[in-house]
């Protein structure tokens, strides 16, 4: 299953999105209203619950300095990665897009392709608030 979040066009330089994005406690920043739980685990890890739903551990898994920041999930049993791509518009801007990839049997695509998408967009509308 792979979703993608609208660009977003962020008025900081992308190394500074980087640097914010490698920084995983900066992301409780974006999370949702609706979020239930937010903790840092180590320096490239987080758990993160949204209510109604199972807590997700998240870890760095891969930077591309200043494009590109790969978070994936630390448990096997739900294998997907979150992968922001930022773009430089002008040295004062960016341009931010969330890509979701996960490898899900159909009935838990169909279960969990809405409450992800909305996630990731949400996510990536909050960009402005690093």
């Amino acid at each position: 299953m792979n979703l993608e979040s609208p660009k977003v066009t962020v008025e900081k330089p992308a190394q500074y999105i980087f640097d914010q994005l490698t920084d995983v406690k900066n992301f409780e920043k974006l999370m949702p209203e609706n979020i239930a739980k937010f903790e840092v685990t180590g320096d490239e890890s987080f758990i993160f619950a949204l209510k109604g739903m199972p807590e997700i551990k998240l870890k760095l898994k891969e930077k591309s300095v200043p494009n590109k920041v790969v978070l994936g999930a630390a448990s096997d049993k739900l294998p997907f990665t979150l992968t922001g791509n930022i773009n430089t518009v002008s040295e004062a801007s960016s341009e931010v897009q969330l890509f979701f990839e996960g490898e899900f049997n159909a009935m838990m695509a169909m279960m969990i392709k809405g409450p992800i998408t909305k996630f990731i967009e949400t996510l990536a509308q909050n960009m402005h608030k690093l």
